[in-house]
């Protein structure tokens, strides 16, 4: 226990180690902010850990206050601690099947890699718009291609499947562009042109990098060089008519 004594309560943080989540130990980093009414309020709760991903945190957060409304009125850290240990399998699984309407999870999948290919009308203001996509796949560890060719623009993405979530988030609900009066927007224009789970044939991208090519034969070789061949020939050439 670390304590951190301040005059609007109690801060302290937990490491527990929770065993066979996904056949690993995971290691918690649990902090309570207890408010000086506590406990007829409920404590603030932060979660992290090196072993999930920032979605998975949020929802462990989300369940444990959930957890804690139930409890009010009498002190309840340690029961918030003993549930974490019980339920951590349960909640992690459902993060992982959230928002799975297209494909079914089968046991091993949450943590395999996925891919995203996005294509995007246009870009007024490029040059923030191209660092805004590269800060999110950087925070999000994503790696992939920006592409540009002529008119066409591509965002193809590789990473943990909820980070290509989150990034999907940013990308709809952020104002990455300006209108044509100059004035900031969000993107309205994107379509999710492909989902899916990275398989053997498909090469991981090392980095994320932005890349411009002066005809489709380059843009080709992009995608046959990382094993995306199909990928391409499915969903490129209608954009280039």
């Amino acid at each position: 226990f670390f304590y951190f004594p301040e005059t609007h309560g109690i801060s302290f943080r937990i490491q527990i180690s929770v065993k066979e989540v996904l056949d690993t130990d995971v290691l918690l980093k649990l902090l309570f902010h207890l408010p000086v009414n506590y406990p007829s309020t409920v404590p603030d709760i932060s979660v992290t850990s090196d072993q999930l991903t920032r979605a998975q945190c949020m929802d462990v957060r989300e369940k444990l206050l959930e957890e804690a409304k139930k409890h009010l009125s009498e002190p309840m850290v340690h029961d918030l601690i003993l549930w974490v240990q019980q339920h951590l399998k349960d909640v992690i699984k459902q993060s992982a099947t959230v928002g799975n309407e297209k494909t079914t999870l089968s046991k091993g999948t949450e943590d395999g890699i996925w891919m995203l290919l996005l294509h995007l009308d246009h870009m007024r203001a490029k040059a923030k718009y191209v660092k805004t996509v590269e800060k999110w796949a950087s925070n999000l560890r994503l790696t992939g291609r920006l592409m540009f060719m002529g008119k066409i623009i591509l965002i193809l993405l590789q990473g943990d499947r909820n980070s290509i979530k989150e990034y999907l988030i940013l990308q709809k609900t952020s104002k990455v562009d300006v209108d044509s009066s100059g004035k900031k927007c969000k993107e309205k224009m994107m379509r999710v042109l492909c989902e899916t789970e990275l398989q053997s044939q498909h090469k991981r991208f090392q980095m994320f990098e932005v890349k411009e090519y002066s005809a489709p034969e380059e843009l080709q070789k992009e995608f046959e060089t990382a094993g995306l061949t199909t990928l391409f020939s499915e969903f490129v050439p209608p954009l280039l008519k």
